[in-house]
């Protein structure tokens, strides 16, 4: 019987992800991002520039308590998607890997809005600054979450968690200072 969670037997991990290796699998396509983190340059920016832009059309349709919920399902999924994709592409976390910008910065805006473009704006490089960054408590999660399995799959999503709730508390203090 074949598993198509099983790892395949890659004789060194793969550095950059492509369109077929995308389409292979299910994990695949929500872990890169529906294609944005095989983007060749700066992947986990164009993730989140995807994010925005979905964010905003979804808006659109869904309620807040909706998007909320899509938001909690998204972090769910994309735990199995990561963990699978990781495992597959035998990279503990690529920086292809783009479902945790995606879902994490989901849940910024969610919680930011309505707010306006600039504060938008704000939002996205606050984000990706702190996950390119890493700066504590995000390092300690990258650090002490690598790997393959359920548990490596869990610290690809927290990391960008923890960056989205860094990004929400200087926007935060911000807002309260001005």
């Amino acid at each position: 019987m074949n598993d198509p969670d099983a790892l395949p037997s890659h004789p060194t991990p793969m550095r950059r992800p492509t369109a077929r290796f995308m389409l292979a699998h299910p994990a695949h396509v929500i872990a890169l991002g529906f294609g944005s983190g095989l983007s060749p340059v700066a992947p986990g920016t164009v993730g989140t520039l995807w994010a925005w832009l979905c964010f905003v059309a979804l808006q659109q349709w869904l309620s807040s308590s909706q998007l909320g919920l899509l938001i909690a399902a998204a972090f769910l999924l994309g735990w199995w998607a990561c963990t699978v994709t990781a495992q597959h592409m035998q990279v503990a976390d690529s920086g292809h890997v783009v479902w945790d910008e995606i879902a994490a910065f989901w849940l910024v805006l969610w919680l930011l809005m309505p707010a306006g473009w600039l504060m938008q704006l704000a939002a996205f490089a606050l984000f990706r600054a702190f996950d390119a960054l890493k700066p504590e408590p995000i390092a300690w999660a990258d650090r002490h979450f690598k790997g393959f399995g359920p548990r490596g799959g869990f610290g690809i999503m927290l990391d960008d968690l923890l960056a989205a709730f860094c990004t929400l508390l200087v926007l935060a203090l911000w807002k309260a200072w001005w």
